[in-house]
């Protein structure tokens, strides 16, 4: 369903005057009949003037507050989805003070629904105060009926998802959406604030599956049948990206834009972040062991060099490999050395 936008309705003042007007007119028409009909010598037709004067006034008086079911007030990104006896008639977007028919009623399912941290319509407007007395709860469902254009942030709770090797994490997202189809939002979905909020628990599920928690060797991020280095926890901005485009491809026909997407909590699941802590103490340990040895075994080497350069001594292959051996219990301890001098001679 395209979306109707209606232009040129912003007659509410001038409504709004004319039925007051009118009420002003028929208490005076009112009065002037009871008057009339008080008197003892009034002639035939001016009493039957006044029995007709009477009877419409009191039929305007009961009926002309309809007129205000047709007003509405919209503030600046405001919208506000009209049908007439169930057949849509068009969009109010642009703020104002408009008339239409008065027999058109507001849809909007989902006013009732709060997402977190999403910012909804629940203020009354200044005309509940003007026609308030007269309307009673029709003011409160059409203002509540409204439909926020403004840019909103869903923040969807942690979801517990497998990642492509199989360990379960925890994940959180913060959309960022708006309304840019107001038919659409209302008449494609049921409820479009539950369908976006399913939407990405969905999308988030699709695109986690395909990504490791860090770094993995042999796995496929991309599709394209290459081994690549992304993760969910090096590669955020990618991964956003992709749920995002997601999101979007899921929500287009309920007349929603999806501006951002951003990944706000990011954890293994409580039951192997314990494990998974070790193998990441386990791996930096290695590493760092790896670039000891590295830079001991340098030091050796450059320290055997400069002995046979500066030909300090002469040592056979026996003296040089218990050299290297001390040496490098000495560089690659994780304590400090306790050295034992030998006082006498090398042979």
């Amino acid at each position: 369903m395209d979306e109707k936008v209606l232009n040129g309705k912003k007659n509410g003042m001038k409504v709004l005057l004319l039925v007051l007007l009118l009420y002003i007119l028929d208490v005076s028409v009112f009065v002037f009949s009871v008057v009339h009909m008080e008197e003892v010598y009034v002639k035939e037709t001016a009493h039957v003037l006044s029995i007709i004067g009477l009877a419409v006034s009191i039929i305007v008086f009961c009926t002309a507050w309809i007129f205000f079911c047709g007003l509405k007030v919209l503030k600046p990104q405001e919208a506000l989805v009209l049908t007439l006896f169930g057949k849509y008639v068009g969009t109010l977007k642009d703020s104002g003070f408009y008339y239409v028919n008065p027999f058109c009623t507001s849809v909007n399912p989902a006013a009732k629904t709060r997402l977190n941290q999403s910012g909804d319509v629940t203020e009354t407007g200044s005309l509940a105060a003007v026609v308030g007395a007269v309307q009673g709860t029709a003011n409160l469902e059409m203002t509540s009926n409204k439909l926020s254009l403004k840019i909103m942030t869903l923040n969807n709770s942690r979801q517990k998802i497998n990642d492509c090797l199989g360990n379960p994490i925890e994940i959180g997202i913060a959309v960022t959406w708006k309304i840019v189809d107001t038919a659409k939002a209302v008449f494609n979905v049921n409820n479009y604030k539950e369908f976006l909020s399913l939407q990405c628990d969905s999308a988030l599920r699709n695109v986690v599956r395909l990504y490791p928690y860090d770094v993995a060797p042999n796995v496929d991020t991309t599709g394209d049948g290459v081994a690549d280095e992304g993760s969910l926890r090096g590669s955020s901005e990618v991964v956003a990206a992709r749920i995002r485009d997601e999101i979007q491809t899921r929500v287009e026909e309920a007349g929603i834009e999806i501006i951002e997407a951003r990944i706000t909590y990011l954890a293994y699941a409580p039951e192997i972040a314990a494990v998974m802590l070790q193998r990441q103490q386990a791996s930096a340990i290695v590493d760092a062991r790896k670039m000891i040895v590295d830079g001991a075994v340098g030091m050796v080497e450059m320290a055997l060099d400069r002995l046979n350069e500066k030909e300090v001594v002469h040592l056979d292959e026996e003296r040089k490999a218990a050299m290297v051996s001390n040496l490098l219990v000495v560089l690659c301890g994780n304590r400090d050395a306790q050295p034992v001098v030998n006082s006498g001679s090398l042979y």
